[in-house]
């Protein structure tokens, strides 16, 4: 199987007025579009299309998810659909876990940042975008337009609208092709390390340990239920205690505590820190609920939803009182805004900040600037945020495109949330077409296999928080056990999230045997690797230099063989 570079395409923008330079040199794709006219022209994407000769389907294909909850996983070619395209799903959803709104074509499958391609004769092409600040990178695999039987791959820089200017001349990310045989894993790999290096990727981070407090207390948390478990984590070995959702007194106003902290956030580091531990906290830096100081303060700080004109929403959260709405990156005042929010937090003494919800200004809406890319709406953001914490604090990203944060966070959330359940339940919101990045085990199981090669490469893989507990849970001891040794065997961030006086010997026994096993491979000096990757979803085969992860994920059982088992 092999690619041939056949044309380019323009979506959105008069093609007279857009020119496309590109070529090849060394497998890699340089490209660039320049307005030629005299007059704005807003351009959605633009795409290079080439076909892939000497293909014996079935044509398996790496559907890498756009953001961090969005599932990544093998789909067959004229088989499996894209989400997009099934019946009642909103665009919500959509938005979320795509970098373009538009439902994708029959048959269509689309790749976010990155896809591997397998035929029937073992044939793998790797591709992957060097590069996501500036426009996010969808890659396509579709049949031929001219009724052929031939496959074609889009490679496709989204730029979402933005305008360009007369004249004006933008450079688009380079793109990476390689080929080989078999497991695709070497391909990868070769791919990930050139792309951290290109972004300056933050890798060096200490591994981490640590509590949280989400998955036992949600957003019911009070500073009773800090207190209690803070008195107790002398005893274990955390280094990082991390409050989330549940203190803040509205979404947006991110400094000022509800009736359930008495204290002040700076009283509740002061705390963590005396007992010699990092103090952590959650915000949802680019959302503001419509009864927050920050939105009635600052209406023009909002995105606009169009063609309505009403502000923009982002997320739709019944424990935050419904919809909540966008805040505007392209505005430089909410860039200072930012800024002096993350500096607040860690002023306030914390050196460790968690980030969610961070793909809400990447949704199409009317911003103060329409010439920035959804990416370069994202990456501002972050950006800021990078200014005001400094250097040397941790930033983690959440619900975050992955392609727009390289090189700014120092962890990354690669999957679903975990839950204290394997499956997802009946009850749960389960998306029409996007099943598989609901809160469940099981999907943050997928995702921490099949996302493991970007662990030190792109960030430290956040696989979410271990759940020990054996009350209030809907986990059988098997099902914890074999969540607790992907996390392990992933070499991730360790982050438990029970309450601690309900745990006992056994509880930090496996602990233990987890941490030990996460520091020595997170210790090698390459990732953990998805043996099955190509075969199965969702994977159930994880392997790193010394020890491999064999489950069978349907059941939520594993063991481990290998030196370390």
């Amino acid at each position: 199987m092999q690619f041939r570079e056949d044309r380019v395409d323009l979506r959105s923008g008069e093609v007279g007025a857009i020119e496309v330079e590109w070529g090849w040199s060394s497998q890699r794709l340089s490209w660039s579009i320049t307005n030629r006219s005299d007059a704005p022209v807003a351009v959605d994407a633009v795409a290079v299309v080439g076909r892939l000769e000497g293909v014996r389907e079935p044509l398996r294909v790496l559907r890498h998810g756009y953001q961090s909850w969005s599932p990544t996983a093998v789909a067959t070619f004229r088989v499996d659909q894209d989400g997009s395209r099934a019946t009642g799903v909103g665009s919500l959803p959509i938005g979320m876990h795509h970098a373009d709104w538009v439902p994708a074509e029959p048959d269509e499958l689309r790749s976010e940042m990155v896809t591997a391609l397998r035929d029937d004769t073992g044939a793998v092409v790797v591709a992957g975008f060097l590069g996501g600040s500036e426009h996010d990178g969808t890659f396509r695999v579709r049949a031929a337009r001219d009724g052929s039987e031939h496959i074609e791959l889009w490679i496709e820089a989204f730029l979402g609208g933005a305008v360009l200017g007369p004249g004006e001349r933008r450079d688009l990310h380079e793109v990476s092709l390689a080929v080989g045989e078999g497991e695709p894993s070497t391909l990868l790999s070769a791919w990930v390390a050139e792309r951290g290096a290109v972004d300056s990727a933050r890798t060096t981070a200490a591994y981490q340990v640590g509590w949280c407090s989400w998955y036992h207390y949600f957003h019911a948390v009070s500073e009773a239920d800090l207190r209690s478990n803070l008195a107790l984590a002398g005893e274990w070995p955390f280094d990082v205690f991390q409050l989330d959702d549940g203190f803040q007194a509205a979404i947006g106003d991110w400094l000022d505590t509800n009736d359930k902290f008495p204290t002040p956030i700076e009283g509740l580091a002061t705390a963590m820190a005396a007992e010699g531990l990092t103090p952590g906290i959650w915000v949802a830096p680019f959302l503001a609920g419509p009864a927050s100081e920050l939105a009635r303060a600052h209406p023009e700080w909002l995105a606009v939803h169009r063609p309505s004109g009403r502000p923009l929403v982002g997320m739709v959260n019944d424990h935050w009182g419904g919809a909540v709405h966008t805040l505007d990156t392209s505005n430089p005042e909410v860039l200072d805004h930012l800024e002096h929010l993350a500096r607040s937090l860690v002023e306030a003494g914390y050196p460790y900040l968690k980030l969610d919800f961070t793909y809400a200004p990447s949704i199409p809406g009317g911003y103060a600037d329409p010439s920035r890319t959804p990416a370069q709406r994202v990456r501002a953001g972050f950006d800021a945020l990078r200014r005001g914490a400094g250097e040397n604090t941790f930033l983690l990203g959440c619900g975050a495109p992955l392609g727009a944060t390289v090189g700014v966070v120092d962890g990354m959330r690669i999957g679903a949330d975990v839950a204290p359940w394997w499956h997802p339940q009946p009850e749960q919101y389960q998306p029409a077409g996007h099943l598989g990045g609901e809160p469940a085990t099981l999907n943050a199981w997928r995702n921490t296999l099949s996302r493991s090669f970007m662990h030190r490469q792109l960030w430290l893989n956040d696989p979410d928080c271990l759940m020990l507990r054996s009350a209030r849970t809907r986990l059988d001891p098997n099902q914890m056990r074999a969540w607790a040794l992907a996390v392990g065997v992933s070499g991730g961030m360790a982050l438990v999230s029970d309450d601690l006086a309900l745990l006992g010997a056994d509880e930090r026994a496996l602990l233990d045997e987890v941490v030990a096993l996460g520091r020595e491979v997170d210790a090698e000096p390459n990732p953990a690797r998805c043996l099955d990757l190509m075969d199965a979803d969702p994977p159930s085969r994880l392997v790193s230099a010394t020890v491999e992860l064999v489950g069978d994920p349907a059941r939520g059982v594993a063991h481990l063989q290998g030196r370390l088992a």
